[in-house]
């Protein structure tokens, strides 16, 4: 049985990394698609790991930003970026959609100009909702902003929605299994082929103890996960995507699993190294994984550098740290290898 197990991943493994190789031929045509084959994901139906970058605030840089960071996300590997919908932060409401889920422009244009971007370079784009004190408070709300996203951006097939960024959180952003269900049911209605999901927060037991509800219940299209932001997380990380893996085999529903948010700089006193980034993807890869993000936020203060939380001023790759900068060159790197001894393993 474990000689099976080990197969099994060798051969997921070496798909993945054939992926990685097709990838790069589909970053001029445009047209991309995003799916899933099991516990994978595919790029133009070809296996493919996600290596992602959060952009938060994309909505608020100008043009020549974006092409700028885009550029460079292509040159160090990266094919999956993360942007909020309706994402207001530091006194300047960028969302795409209004308090009440209807289309607010020009920040719909720019979200559908973005999406048309990464389209042309081979890259997914997450588009995450998410409920505050002052947006999206009802259902109706919730599933107006839904309708409007959908609507305006079905003609892309390079995204993906989460419905509820960290919908678990019993506070202004909490959104119930029973709510998760109806805007999965009214999304997959206006648009059966989009993949949906909404992330959870932090807490692994909580997450493999509602595996069942977000899988059999709400019938999301792969899991989306966030994990704790402490020293030694890194470490546990191929520990904890077995378990999770484990889990969804004994309910029999095979979906990819994504680390969407892991830890980042500049959060709690704990600042992670370089080694810590790898240590982190390494993991995941390893454990079955099929996508990781290296999140990036502002200082827990608010102040500089904001990185993806603020991006009038400066680009995404003007304001990370020293750390962070060899972090991003080096990630691709560390993905293939990591690739390759696992299925050598």
């Amino acid at each position: 049985m474990v000689s099976g197990n080990v197969n099994l991943e060798r051969m997921r493994a070496l798909l993945v990394l054939c992926g990685l190789l097709v990838w790069a031929c589909f970053e001029s045509q445009g047209k991309t698609e995003l799916g899933v084959a099991g516990e994978r994901f595919t790029l133009n139906a070809q296996p493919v790991f996600l290596l992602g970058i959060s952009y938060y605030g994309a909505l608020g840089a100008s043009d020549d930003f974006v092409r700028q960071d885009l550029v460079e996300m292509k040159r160090y590997g990266f094919n999956w970026i993360r942007v909020w919908a309706d994402w207001a932060a530091f006194g300047n409401d960028i969302s795409a959609v209004n308090a009440n889920g209807s289309e607010r422009e020009p920040y719909l244009s720019k979200l559908e100009h973005l999406i048309r971007e990464c389209d042309q370079r081979g890259m997914i784009v997450d588009v995450t909702l998410s409920r505050e004190k002052d947006r999206l408070r009802s259902l109706a709300d919730h599933r107006r902003a839904v309708e409007c996203l959908i609507e305006r951006l079905k003609s892309y097939r390079n995204w993906y929605l989460d419905l509820g960024n960290e919908r678990n959180i019993r506070d202004a952003r909490y959104v119930s299994f029973e709510d998760l269900r109806e805007l999965r049911d009214r999304a997959k209605e206006l648009d059966p082929k989009r993949l949906i999901t909404a992330s959870h927060s932090s807490d692994d037991e909580d997450l493999i103890g509602h595996l069942e509800d977000y899988l059999k219940k709400v019938r999301l299209d792969f899991i989306a996960m966030h994990r704790g932001r402490y020293k030694g997380a890194a470490e546990e990380s191929e520990k904890m995507t077995r378990r999770i893996l484990a889990r969804m085999r004994e309910l029999q529903v095979a979906v990819p699993l994504q680390y969407q948010e892991p830890f980042r700089r500049g959060y709690t006193k704990w600042q992670p190294t370089e080694q810590d980034y790898y240590d982190d993807l390494s993991g995941a890869i390893k454990g079955g994984a099929a996508g990781w993000c290296f999140h990036n936020g502002a200082q827990k203060d608010g102040s500089a550098p904001r990185r993806s939380f603020d991006l009038r001023e400066k680009r995404l790759f003007e304001q990370l740290d020293e750390v962070e900068a060899k972090v991003a060159q080096g990630i691709r790197r560390v993905e293939e290898e990591t690739m390759t001894r696992v299925i050598r393993r």
